[in-house]
């Protein structure tokens, strides 16, 4: 019945039971520690450094560490020896919860019982040790910016430069046909350029604060979910931050303008216009990142391409749209 339970819980990826085994030696409360070290003779375990104590119907009472058990005079039973209160895991606990369970309480093994109370297996100190190592890489992985493992970003800087161009040229091409939409776009307004050739000067202004902004946010969501943060913790957050940096941004840019320039339409079409980009560049940078996280693609690679060339298309519009309304 435990091997079948196991069985059932190891479809789990990554949990406690699918790092545990039940080929560990199993004896009765009242077995005597001479008896116990007789039937360890010529048996093959995957583990033995815990003796499991058990009663008939495998429920779980508790362990006896080896090093206890050769140490015991003979005639002790296994009940007196044993640990009751060894901790325990559920077989559906994620490995690294259990690993460092084990490792708190200063065990070399881990005991898997079910919800009834029925030993299922041990996590032997190789499985603890492995799982800590894996654990270990993937969140030095994750910090590092990459979400497979330490391996697979070895192979990507290493990769031939012939792949390494083939996979990099997409998103360049991509930028490419931005930049040409952007000059359609900006054509589309020439009328408004024409009555007011000044329009033109802000532009590469424009969108480059929008471009930055959206960048910063771009980089901290691409970061947070390299360690695993939820976007709705970050969405909040960062959307005020955008709003607020598209403000202040704003009004520094209002009386800048008006003070070199001398025009305020000019300065409030600018003002408007950048604190539009930049609020829609914060949507633009946390909404692709996730998009591509989502469909199992690397957000750092291309995340940053699409945001340019959408944000850019999107600060032009908002600029000469503005202009439109306001002139």
């Amino acid at each position: 019945m435990p091997l079948a339970a196991l069985d059932t819980y190891a479809d789990s990826y990554e949990t406690a039971a699918q790092r545990a085994s039940a080929n560990v030696p199993v004896m009765a409360p009242a077995c005597r520690t001479g008896e116990a070290r007789r039937a360890l003779n010529g048996q093959r375990y995957d583990c033995a450094s815990h003796i499991v104590v058990c009663d008939e119907q495998r429920r779980f009472l508790g362990i006896v560490r080896i090093e206890d058990l050769l140490a015991a005079d003979a005639n002790l039973s296994l009940a007196a020896l044993m640990d009751p209160e060894a901790p325990i895991v559920a077989p559906g606990v994620d490995q690294e919860v259990a690993a460092w369970r084990a490792v708190r309480n200063r065990e070399s093994a881990l005991t898997v019982v079910d919800p009834q109370g029925l030993f299922l297996g041990v996590i032997s100190p190789h499985q603890l040790l492995a799982v800590l190592l894996a654990e270990h890489e993937e969140d030095l992985s994750r910090l590092g910016g990459f979400t497979k493992s330490s391996e697979a970003a070895r192979t990507a800087s290493e990769e031939p430069v012939e792949r390494s161009f083939r996979h990099r040229l997409p998103w360049l091409l991509l930028g490419m046909v931005g930049a040409l939409l952007a000059a359609d776009l900006v054509g589309s307004f020439e009328a408004q350029l024409q009555s007011m050739v000044m329009l033109a000067y802000f532009v590469p202004g424009l969108v480059y604060l929008a471009d930055a902004v959206g960048t910063q946010t771009e980089t901290v969501i691409v970061r947070g979910l390299s360690v695993g943060a939820k976007m709705r913790r970050m969405i909040n957050r960062e959307l005020l931050v955008g709003l607020a940096m598209g403000l202040v941004l704003a009004l520094i840019a209002m009386p800048l303008v008006w003070w070199r320039w001398g025009d305020g339409q000019i300065a409030l079409i600018l003002g408007l216009s950048v604190f539009a980009a930049c609020s829609t560049a914060t949507l633009t940078a946390m909404a692709l990142p996730w998009l591509l996280n989502s469909l199992g693609l690397d957000p750092a690679f291309g995340s940053g391409p699409l945001a340019t060339v959408i944000q850019d298309l999107l600060s032009i519009l908002i600029y000469f749209a503005i202009a439109t309304a306001l002139l």
